[in-house]
């Protein structure tokens, strides 16, 4: 069996960009060894009494401590994660970042590790983007949503235990959402100042989905924090909701602020 540090190492090559064979070729590990600890890198326990428990599966289900990284969590996947079986049991996680956002990647596999510090956390990397995954048998707990086919194509409700943490860490929620379907961007508009047209810059906060559902928990969250918004451009797609409004946009870089 091999240790931890033995496993991590070849992770590490993997995480740096080395094919599944040329870590093997580099540590002397099988490929197969090396692929089944990107579900799980720790040892799994002897015996199944040793597995963490699940806070959702106590005879009295508890809300994670951490509620500011769950309602984050959240929020990033209702945006762009997903979660699904594994073949052997248990549940992937995982929240798809882009690599032009580093310090998001980072926010991200905060958030799973104090949600669920019992389940290890990697990032596979794919053209443009890193899937940041955790494998897990209780990630379905945590996100009920979880269904068959697309967010959009089925409803989206929070349960009365998510809703409290969302109302307990609002902030976050949305950071979460914008951090995974949303943007802050500078636009541009022109003015006729003393008869001459001049170009006038302003900030905009924008968040894009499909699921009508998840749109309402934003602007939901958002009139509850008394911060403005408008739908804008919509296609057959997706529709937008716009943060333009300067005193809104104050409240939004305060508390949310571009990726980074």
């Amino acid at each position: 069996m091999y240790d931890l540090d033995t496993r991590k190492n070849a992770l590490a090559l993997v995480a740096q960009g080395h094919s599944l064979s040329s870590a093997s070729r580099r540590t002397g590990i099988s490929r197969s060894a090396i692929r089944e600890w990107q579900a799980r890198v720790e040892p799994l326990p002897r015996m199944s009494g040793q597995a963490a428990p699940c806070l959702r599966c106590l005879p009295v289900p508890e809300v994670p401590a951490d509620t500011a990284a769950y309602a984050y969590l959240l929020g990033l996947y209702l945006g762009d994660g997903c979660i699904s079986p594994h073949r052997r049991g248990g549940h992937y996680l995982r929240i798809a970042c882009a690599d032009a956002w580093p310090g998001l990647i980072d926010l991200c596999r905060n958030a799973i590790t104090a949600v669920r510090p019992e389940d290890s956390v990697y990032v596979l990397r794919r053209e443009g983007c890193v899937m940041v995954t955790s494998y897990g048998r209780h990630w379905p707990c945590l996100f009920p949503q979880r269904g068959p086919g697309k967010k959009h194509e089925r409803a989206i409700v929070l349960e009365a235990w998510q809703q409290a943490a969302v109302g307990d860490r609002p902030w976050e929620f949305v950071r979460g959402l914008i951090h995974s379907d949303g943007c802050r961007i500078t636009n541009w508009t022109t003015r006729l100042i003393g008869g001459e047209q001049k170009r006038y810059e302003y900030p905009q906060y924008f968040f894009t989905n499909t699921s009508a559902d998840i749109l309402r928990l934003f602007t939901d969250t958002l009139d509850a924090l008394d911060v403005g918004w408008k739908p804008s451009h919509q296609s057959r797609a997706a529709q937008n909701i716009s943060v333009a409004k300067r005193a809104s946009v104050a409240l939004m870089d305060a508390h949310v602020g571009p990726k980074h």
